[in-house]
């Protein structure tokens, strides 16, 4: 199956303020920082990852996510379903890892080669669900 079939196109501009929005509709203000469109878009962790079904108005996004330690984070996949709400999807085998810092343990490649190796996983596992792959 191509990547442009079933009205799903990637779209990786800036992150859709619905992620934001459901996730807090369901869990609390303040609960999801990772998905907050007030940051800049020049403060917002990287890398990251969006899709949306022109078709449905469905959207998966994979993000960085942490809770009270931003340097230690790890990848989710979120998707939008068209009626509402917001679903986890969580991906197998992802592990954690440390953002790059100025003058931190991530500026060592084997942190950045972790980073990317969890976010391959991440957006895999985010194709998979999309393509049925």
């Amino acid at each position: 199956m191509s990547p442009e079939s079933g009205g799903w196109r990637r779209y990786d501009t800036t992150l859709f303020p619905v992620f934001h929005e459901r996730f807090e509709e369901k869990w609390g203000e303040g609960t999801a920082p990772f998905l907050d469109p007030s940051v800049f878009e020049s403060d917002q962790p990287r890398p990251r990852a969006q899709w949306i079904n022109v078709d449905t108005g469905a959207a998966v996004a994979v993000v960085p996510v942490w809770e009270d330690d931003p340097a230690a984070r790890s990848f989710a996949v979120f998707y939008l379903p068209p009626a509402g709400g917001i679903w986890v999807l969580r991906p197998p085998g992802i592990s954690p890892y440390v953002e790059a810092v100025s003058n931190g343990p991530a500026t060592s490649a084997p942190a950045a080669t972790l980073r990317n190796d969890s976010f391959r996983k991440a957006v895999e596992h985010a194709e998979a669900f999309i393509y049925g792959t």
